[in-house]
């Protein structure tokens, strides 16, 4: 049910709200925000509010001295570390030019499209997440150390898991948010956590990681740590990584995730760049048990798809991807990469594989391939493909 603009007003004076964030995010996903007071919200949802638009990062090239941005009210959230008085209200936003389209570069608008061809298709996508990281500890002036808080390893309890208090106050805050945690643990690292998220249209999974990064980074300050989610925060140690639970259906009803797979397969090295956007990202890739392959397994270790149908639906896990990337980027060209898989009805290659192709080895290699990329041309707008990949 959408909230409508009367509702949020409404909310805010029998709540107290003194403060409302706009938040956005640039090319990389990174969220950023502007605040309004409670007079000035009415106006950024009929006009937008004015932001400057060459000074975010992928919107260098933008012909506009200004964009605005516009409020999705569905979106709206009390922030729970803030005080009860004066309480601070964040909503996600839309990227406009002045004349009230929505900006190419924006990437939630990027996958608001993915999700609209899916739609015009027939088909519906839902987007898990298990994301990993790691929580160092902070030196006297507050700065990060290379020091991690625990060294605990794969589920291991108190006392040897110093994080457990630190996961359960990260699980029940992004609750109070209107987040639905699955799972929690301590993960194979020291130091390092992982928290489940269940199933949700890809809209509002972004919106998810993008807040849970947020909730996870506030809290662990609290708690006088600082947060990682790079892809290898200790060399030698296990990486970071973002697996993504992909579920599809037609309209009928019927399980298509494993043409959807099989249209990932197709499209992986195209889409590896904006997946695994740092250098970094390939020091991760092919150790411990992160996958360097296009291929797939219903019960292996590395494998890039892991594939299996319980209940009769097709769950299918990705698990190249890192925690540096975009999401509304990822989401979008994995609905677009399922997508054509879906609509020629492509069949998976033999498991497991050995005449796989290699995924990229390097940010450079990655770029290359991406920059020349027809299937990413028609999807990520030019700016955005330069600012990933040089080309």
């Amino acid at each position: 049910m959408s909230i409508t603009v009367d509702e949020v007003m409404k909310f805010i004076e029998e709540d107290d709200v003194k403060f409302i964030r706009l938040a956005f995010r640039d090319a990389y996903g990174v969220q950023k925000n502007i605040s309004v007071m409670p007079g000035e919200l009415k106006k950024a949802f009929d006009d937008g509010a004015p932001i400057n638009a060459r000074e975010i990062a992928g919107f260098g090239d933008c012909p506009y001295a200004s964009l605005y941005l516009k409020p999705d009210a569905d979106t709206m959230s009390i922030l729970p570390w803030r005080p009860d008085n004066g309480r601070v209200l964040r909503m996600f936003c839309g990227v406009y030019t002045p004349e009230g389209e929505e900006y190419e570069a924006d990437t939630r608008a990027i996958l608001k499209n993915a999700v609209r061809k899916a739609k015009e298709a027939g088909i519906d996508f839902k987007f898990g997440t298990q994301s990993e990281f790691y929580l160092f500890t902070l030196d006297e002036n507050g700065n990060p150390t290379s020091t991690p808080y625990d060294n605990a390893g794969y589920m291991d309890i108190a006392p040897l898991d110093r994080c457990e208090n630190v996961r359960r106050e990260i699980s029940l805050t992004i609750e109070r948010m209107g987040l639905i945690p699955e799972r929690s643990h301590h993960e194979k690292g020291p130091g390092q956590n992982e928290i489940d998220f269940h199933y949700a249209k890809p809209l509002k999974a972004a919106d998810e990681m993008i807040t849970f990064k947020m909730v996870v980074a506030t809290v662990a300050n609290r708690y006088g740590l600082y947060s990682d989610f790079s892809p290898v925060p200790i060399p030698g140690k296990p990486g970071n990584g973002y697996h993504i639970n992909i579920y599809a259906t037609d309209r009928d009803g019927n399980d298509v995730a494993k043409y959807a797979a099989a249209g990932i397969l197709e499209k992986i090295r195209d889409m590896t760049a904006f997946l695994n956007p740092k250098e970094a990202s390939y020091a991760r890739l092919g150790s411990s048990s992160a996958p360097d392959k296009a291929d797939w397994a219903s019960g292996g270790y590395s494998e890039l798809l892991h594939i299996d149908t319980y209940r009769g639906k097709t769950h299918v896990e990705l698990r190249s991807p890192d925690a540096e990337s975009n999401p509304y980027l990822v989401y979008a060209l994995l609905i677009h990469a399922g997508l054509s898989g879906i609509e020629r009805k492509l069949e998976l290659p033999r498991e497991m594989d050995e005449d796989a192709a290699l995924l990229p080895t390097s940010r450079k290699e990655a770029g290359k391939i991406a920059g020349h990329s027809e299937f990413i041309k028609n999807i990520i707008p030019e700016g955005i493909i330069r600012e990933y990949t040089g080309c």
